[in-house]
């Protein structure tokens, strides 16, 4: 069993699933399958910029066998200026602080810098030998600031312990509190409660899109730890069958 291949299709997934609801506050819709348009009146299965990015930080870990930097910035800048690593060719909904980093060079390391921008595409690390040394330094392409950098190595560290089959602690919370924007610890409170307070791969994504908000990066952060949990066989036929661009996903994995 691939379980790299297992959490990046449950990522992907996640971000499809959440895509059209992006920036909706919670309680005013329901989303109960994979469905398009909405937000950025794209087609269903169409994932965003998260699984961009983390297709790209894979493709360089599979071509430099290791944890190159510069590299990956170079996908990166692919995906940003030239469209590479999209579900249909188009690049859309960009990160701020992503898009200013990637201009400029370097990451962002002011405390408004602390979006998920980094969270969304650093799951790959989790199958490799990163240090946290490395990993701080691949999130720190676009966010550097040390909630973020930090915030990565906890995700990456959750996503090994459940590779192992090791159990995870998380102090429960009621949903009303529980926030989901686009902040960088909201996002991995709300995906690690999510799997917390679910039973299958369907049921943790779509309470993750449910949330509101940040709906897309929530969902895939989710789903790729409810990917490495579940497996690719626990994710709906049908969604698979509508997501985009499966041969770029199949191409990029290591």
């Amino acid at each position: 069993m691939n379980k790299l291949r297992d959490a990046i299709y449950g990522f992907a997934i996640g971000d499809a699933l959440g895509v059209p609801f992006e920036f909706k506050e919670r309680g005013s819709f329901k989303c109960t399958d994979m469905v398009g348009f909405g937000t950025w009146n794209q087609e269903p299965g169409t994932w965003s910029d998260d699984t961009s990015m983390t297709l790209a930080t894979c493709k360089s870990i599979k071509d430099k066998a290791c944890i190159d930097i510069i590299d990956i910035r170079k996908n990166f800048e692919n995906w940003l200026y030239k469209d590479g690593f999209t579900a249909n060719g188009e690049t859309f909904d960009v990160g701020n602080t992503t898009r200013e980093a990637i201009s400029l060079g370097y990451g962002l390391d002011d405390y408004y810098s602390n979006g998920n921008g980094s969270l969304m595409r650093i799951l790959p690390l989790a199958f490799t030998k990163a240090t946290d040394d490395e990993i701080r330094k691949v999130s720190a392409i676009t966010h550097a600031h040390e909630i973020s950098k930090k915030a990565c190595i906890e995700y990456v560290n959750i996503a090994r312990k459940l590779i192992a089959g090791e159990k995870i602690n998380f102090q429960n919370k009621k949903e009303d509190q529980i926030e989901s924007s686009g902040f960088v610890l909201h996002t991995l409170e709300a995906s690690v409660w999510c799997i917390f307070n679910s039973n299958s791969y369907k049921d943790a994504v779509l309470k993750a899109v449910n949330l509101g908000d940040d709906t897309d990066t929530t969902a895939a952060v989710t789903g790729g730890l409810a990917g490495i949990i579940y497996g690719y066989d626990s994710i709906p036929k049908d969604w698979i069958e509508k997501l985009k661009n499966k041969k770029l996903i199949e191409e990029c994995l290591f």
